[in-house]
């Protein structure tokens, strides 16, 4: 359901953004010529994977949506706009996503499953991305070109690039202290081990599809501040660094340093429970694969008007003295 929304919310703005181009481009008065803007992004970014979650049957999206594992998030952004209806946005952003089987809300279902998985984790997120962005209410203004008090809703969808990095806590018995601990390095559902052949090491690089609606208001022709909510469709269900099921704890000790090892066996199985047989086993669910991770922003837009185009360049030209 997940997969086949998002197909579907891309293939239509897909196709409304070529109508748009083919019946709309010669409107001249929908279009001032075209103009830049740059600005700031900021406001809370939020993870949707297969951490914590609430009551019941663990889904995606909001369901399973755990409020304390907002981070903040900020970001630029340089947008051109060749008409008032349709722009095209460059943005760089970065942020923090986090994830905890501790905050499941457990009302004594399935839910307990996860709670007893005991598993956490944390990454920063640096993404940058390309999107276009549709302004659908410009068609029906009487003059698009005057712009200030007006509010304007839109879409965006796009495509981008984004890093991360998981890390998980680790009880330390040296110092009896928590620490945080990178977790691609322990192939913690054996991937890359011969004993897994069908689980591959996930790259800390992948592609995103950022997909969003959100509504400017313009305090002047040159200033103007947006909200928008953003959610990332990512290619990876490793964010998180959970997807399967649990390994049996030997391939660790076969393929790792003994030091490392140690620390692989603990961080992929931290349920109190593991030796009990109530499945944490190997070969029990760990995570859910038929459903990628994804991430999601909620935030405010500030943009500053550069100029038209015709202004940037003639401001690189030598000045011409008048008598």
């Amino acid at each position: 359901m997940k997969q086949s929304l998002h197909s579907l919310l891309w293939k239509c703005f897909f196709l409304l953004t070529l109508l748009f181009t083919l019946h709309f481009t010669s409107f001249g008065q929908l279009s001032s010529g075209m103009y830049y803007e740059a600005g700031v992004t900021v406001g809370p970014m939020g993870f949707l994977g297969d951490l914590g979650g609430n009551y019941g049957r663990g889904t995606s999206f909001v369901k399973d949506y755990n409020f304390k594992t907002t981070k903040l998030s900020g970001g630029a952004f340089l947008a051109a706009y060749p008409a008032e209806w349709l722009g095209f946005r460059l943005a760089l952003n970065f942020g923090s996503v986090s994830g905890n089987d501790a905050y499941t809300n457990v009302k004594g279902g399935e839910e307990t499953t996860r709670k007893n998985r005991n598993l956490d984790f944390r990454s920063n997120i640096l993404e940058a991305f390309v999107a276009t962005e549709i302004y659908p209410t410009v068609f029906l203004e009487e003059d698009p070109t005057d712009v200030q008090g007006r509010l304007r809703p839109y879409g965006l969808i796009g495509i981008g690039v984004f890093h991360f990095n998981p890390q998980g806590t680790y009880h330390n018995p040296a110092t009896n202290q928590d620490e945080w601990v990178d977790l691609r390095p322990l192939h913690t559902e054996g991937e890359g081990f011969p004993e897994y052949p069908d689980r591959k090491e996930y790259s800390l690089t992948q592609l995103n599809i950022p997909m969003g609606i959100g509504v400017k208001y313009y305090f002047s022709k040159n200033v103007n501040l947006s909200f928008e909510i953003v959610h990332r469709k990512t290619f990876t269900d490793y964010i998180d660094d959970v997807s399967t099921t649990f390994v049996d704890p030997s391939v660790f000790y076969a393929h790792l340093p003994a030091a490392q090892a140690k620390i692989a066996d603990y961080m992929s199985n931290k349920s109190p429970l593991r030796d009990q047989h109530v499945g944490y086993d190997p070969g029990s669910k760990r995570g859910d694969p038929t459903q990628n991770d994804a991430y999601f922003t909620m935030g405010f837009k500030l943009g500053i008007r550069l100029g038209t185009g015709n202004e940037w360049r003639n401001s690189t030209r030598c000045p011409v003295l008048r008598f």
